[in-house]
């Protein structure tokens, strides 16, 4: 059955990555309770380019121009279908305007996210 992902890649200061942590739990648990399938929040560990003999690639560090006191994060959400991305995402923004502040203040840079939505082509 094709699904449909949300991906995220964010730059979250060290100082500030139990903060994230602490939003991130509780965004995986109103993802998931408004029918998000599965939820992740991943933190860089091996993040070094690696060689496939002429190719170079691009590191995440460098494409998310993280700072030596920055930590790069990946994550996802999965999804039955884009519909059912945006019936989900729609519960859980209504949510999350209602439990949070105007003055809350995010653990990372928002302008730094890169964020978008993949239909699942291949899937194993």
């Amino acid at each position: 059955m094709a699904k449909y992902v949300d991906g995220f890649v964010l730059v979250v200061p060290k100082d500030k990555t139990e903060e994230y942590k602490k939003m991130a739990n509780e965004g995986r648990d109103s993802w998931i309770r408004h029918g998000a399938l599965e939820y992740y929040e991943c933190i860089g560990d091996d993040l070094k380019p690696q060689e496939m003999g002429d190719m170079k690639q691009l590191g995440f560090e460098s494409l998310a121009k993280a700072g030596p006191d920055e930590t790069v994060w990946f994550s996802f959400i999965v999804f039955n279908s884009k519909e059912h991305r945006d019936e989900v995402n729609k519960k859980v923004m209504e949510e999350m305007s209602e439990n949070y502040k105007e003055d809350f203040q995010m653990p990372f840079d928002m302008s730094r996210m890169a964020q978008g939505g993949f239909r699942v082509e291949v899937e194993g």
